[in-house]
């Protein structure tokens, strides 16, 4: 396989594990076949709880030890596995465990060892198994995958794989399960090649793929954008036996559609539906299909889709609605999703803040800010809280509109809403409204209203200030905000440096305006590049104040 076996733990470990010396007492060992029922009697239940109580109330290992030592005669494997299975910290019935071994010369049947292996984190779990070799009992099956599963759990893909290696020693077929388990966790760290290696090497000659191994490495495949490969694999799976179900299908779907291959997403959830059985499309097939068309701003087919939904009996979901009224909007055909939003309701499925911002973002998309704003109004009288899409939609759209005002009172709303977290584009458009107007004090408070708010100006942010302090003569106090641009870590781009630049050099300002050309130089090769085939850098820069 990929990797060498793990060293095998040493016969000490048992004994290195107790904290105090071993004490050895005269006894003859118990065979694994003189202790292969752990059932206890009534007797023997009690005895186990005497126990078990004494070793956990124990101050020291030592007094566990010496407590232990008086039940020494009446001790017996079912006993304590009792024992083991009462205790419930895994570490303790590890001591407890190893106590019996070294001290009372125990040797546990299998179902002992079971019980901590399936128990314990997995490095300690991985010495059970080994000593469980070492003692010469037979390793079970279900030991082996539960051991190999704890690893998996851990992340360790490597780990996993070089304890799979050693199923062969056993004469172990391990399930699909425990391979399927190796699979999802390649494919969640995003290592689809290896998961295929290993799904390649693996089938057929160390386990059987059934339909779960076939779905996750199609998901990978669809995921990474490898269609073509996915499609191998879903043709490869009657070759073992494998029939593709819904969770196939959907991972197909899914993948052409964020590929946006949509037309052939559509002819593979109608070959689902062709194919029967296990196949049934369920509504959020449908959905993906219908938001990968609206993406397109392919309407007409979104509602072929639905309609065909519709006719099959599957009942459209709050998403569903969601998708169509969201693509209707963008696509400016804001009387269709209308008649969505209306339908919804009639059908007694209740709008959420998505289908509002949906709507008010096809509204503002086609100049209707005032239908936007009663749909706001209406959104609050259900109770529903806009989140912080809804406020950037509307805020952009009455800046656009030049109602400023408007804007400015709901960033004072957004102001005192805790759950929001705000991002510079809801400010953004306000900031730009005030400088375009030639207010920038106004556009001064709302930067520090937004910074109170604990959301730093971003490069559109500054630039904005930048440009509206120039276009109004306080070109030092543009300056100053550029550099506090640049202590604050927001790297400038062109365009910012550029209109500062040829604002200073109109202003009359070369040596400033060559000041922030030796700041910039060298520091962004990208930015040099752009800067440089610019005529500000060519410009004389003892050109006379301007007046």
């Amino acid at each position: 396989m990929l990797l060498l076996r793990p060293k095998t733990t040493g016969p000490c470990f048992f004994t290195r594990l107790l904290s105090s010396p071993s004490h050895h007492h005269p006894r003859r060992p118990v065979s694994p076949s003189d202790a292969v029922d752990p059932t206890p009697t009534r007797t023997d239940a009690w005895i186990a709880k005497v126990v078990s109580t004494v070793f956990v109330r124990s101050p020291s290992l030592d007094a566990s030890e010496s407590g232990l030592l008086f039940f020494r005669d009446v001790l017996t494997p079912p006993i304590a596995h009792e024992v083991v299975r009462r205790l419930k910290d895994p570490n303790l019935a590890l001591k407890f465990f190893a106590f019996t071994q070294t001290s009372l010369g125990f040797e546990h049947p299998v179902s002992t060892y079971r019980l901590l292996i399936g128990a314990l984190p997995v490095k300690e779990a991985h010495m059970v198994f080994d000593r469980m070799i070492e003692c010469g009992l037979p390793p079970d099956l279900w030991s082996f995958e539960r051991l190999v599963s704890s690893v998996v759990e851990t992340g360790d893909f490597e780990s996993a794989v070089d304890l799979l290696s050693r199923a062969s020693d056993y004469r172990f077929r391990v399930s699909a399960f425990v391979y399927n388990k190796i699979l999802h966790l390649l494919i969640k760290k995003g290592r689809v090649s290896e998961a295929i290696r290993f799904f390649t090497e693996c089938s057929g000659t160390h386990f059987t793929p059934d339909a779960c191994s076939f779905n996750t490495v199609i998901v990978g495949l669809c995921r990474t954008g490898q269609l073509d490969r996915a499609f191998e694999l879903f043709n490869a799976m009657g070759q073992f036996g494998c029939t593709p179900d819904m969770f196939t299908y959907n991972a197909l779907v899914y993948g052409l559609c964020s590929a946006d291959q949509v037309d052939r997403a559509w002819e593979v959830l109608m070959g689902s539906v062709r194919s029967g059985g296990l196949c049934s499309p369920d509504v959020r097939t449908y959905t993906r299909v219908m938001s990968g068309y609206c993406k397109l701003d392919r309407m007409k087919e979104a509602s072929v889709v639905f309609a065909k939904m519709i006719g099959l009996g599957i009942q459209p979901s709050l998403v569903t609605y969601n998708v169509l009224i969201d693509g209707y909007g963008k696509a400016g055909d804001v009387q269709s999703a209308v008649s969505f939003y209306e339908r919804m309701k009639l059908c007694g499925c209740s709008p959420d803040v998505v289908t509002y911002t949906s709507l008010i973002d096809g509204y503002c998309r086609n100049g209707f800010v005032d239908e936007s704003m009663k749909l706001w109004i209406e959104m609050k009288e259900r109770r529903i809280s806009p989140n912080v899409y809804t406020f950037a939609v509307l805020i952009n759209a009455l800046c656009k509109e030049n109602r400023l005002r408007e804007a400015q009172e709901l960033l004072i709303e957004l102001k005192w809403r805790r759950d929001i977290l705000p991002k510079p584009f809801i400010y953004n458009p306000v900031v730009d409204g005030f400088c375009k107007a030639g207010d920038v004090d106004e556009a001064n408070m709302i930067v520090a209203e937004m910074e109170e708010k604990g959301c730093s100006p971003d490069k559109f942010t500054y630039t904005i200030l930048i440009i509206g302090h120039c276009m109004k003569g306080r070109m030092l106090e543009a300056i100053d905000l550029y550099h506090k641009m640049v202590n604050s870590g927001c790297a400038p781009d062109s365009i910012t440096v550029s209109s500062l630049i040829s604002c200073l050099l109109k202003a009359g300002m070369p040596n400033e305006a060559h000041q922030i050309i030796i700041a910039v130089s060298g520091k962004d090769s990208s930015l040099d590049s752009q800067l440089s085939r610019s005529s500000l850098l060519r410009k004389d820069m003892s050109i006379p104040v301007a007046v």
